[in-house]
């Protein structure tokens, strides 16, 4: 399905780049008027579909994903009840298709069942973030690219899209406990594929 890119008269101009995702919501549900859902179309199809071909790694399923992704998203929309930004919403739904098609596609997504029962919240303290917030950008490709695709999207989710971890423990359905080991190892491995790589 491609979406309509043609605005209402009414949002065009300053007023689109002054109405908050949140209110283009209210009003699309408001009104049931198309044009406030091509406005978050036009803002995040962009960067939904670049998340997805980072995960997917195939141009033609990130594409479809995208539009799938978005149809998902026009008929729940009114399942957003403003406890996080409508951007880290949509970006949990996307994950939460990527992780599913990956599934589905019989890729290896592991898992971590670890036990975390001598898990200690205060040892996630001692794996800095300033090395994974100080390195540069393209450099920070190279590591992402080497961690295991659980990896790379959890750092992703807290990192590059700001989500809390209750919002993390939502995609994956796990208790914050677990979540907080598997960043913690996670941010591991960034330090020692960065370490590998830059620091010979």
């Amino acid at each position: 399905m491609v979406f309509v890119n043609l605005l209402n008269p009414i949002l065009s101009g300053l007023i689109i780049k002054e109405i908050t995702d949140e209110e283009l919501v209210e009003e699309y549900l408001k009104t049931q008027n198309g044009c406030y859902f091509d406005v978050l179309y036009e803002r995040y199809s962009k960067k939904v579909f670049a998340k997805c071909l980072s995960l997917l790694k195939d141009y033609n399923l990130a594409e479809d994903a995208m539009q799938d992704i978005f149809l998902k998203l026009m008929t729940n929309l009114s399942k957003f009840k403003n406890k996080s930004k409508f951007s880290t919403w949509l970006y949990s739904i996307t994950y939460n298709f990527c992780i599913d098609s990956i599934r589905k596609g019989k890729r290896n997504v592991e898992d971590y069942n670890e036990d975390l029962s001598n898990y200690n919240e205060s040892e996630n303290d001692q794996i800095s973030d300033k090395i994974l917030l100080e390195t540069e950008i393209y450099n920070l490709k190279i590591i992402l690219e080497k961690l295991p695709l659980q990896d790379k999207m959890i750092l992703l989710m807290k990192y590059q899209d700001d989500m809390s971890i209750k919002e993390i423990c939502d995609v994956y359905n796990k208790t914050e406990s677990a979540i907080k080991m598997q960043i913690k190892r996670a941010k591991e491995k960034f330090v020692k594929y960065h370490n590998e790589t830059f620091e010979r």
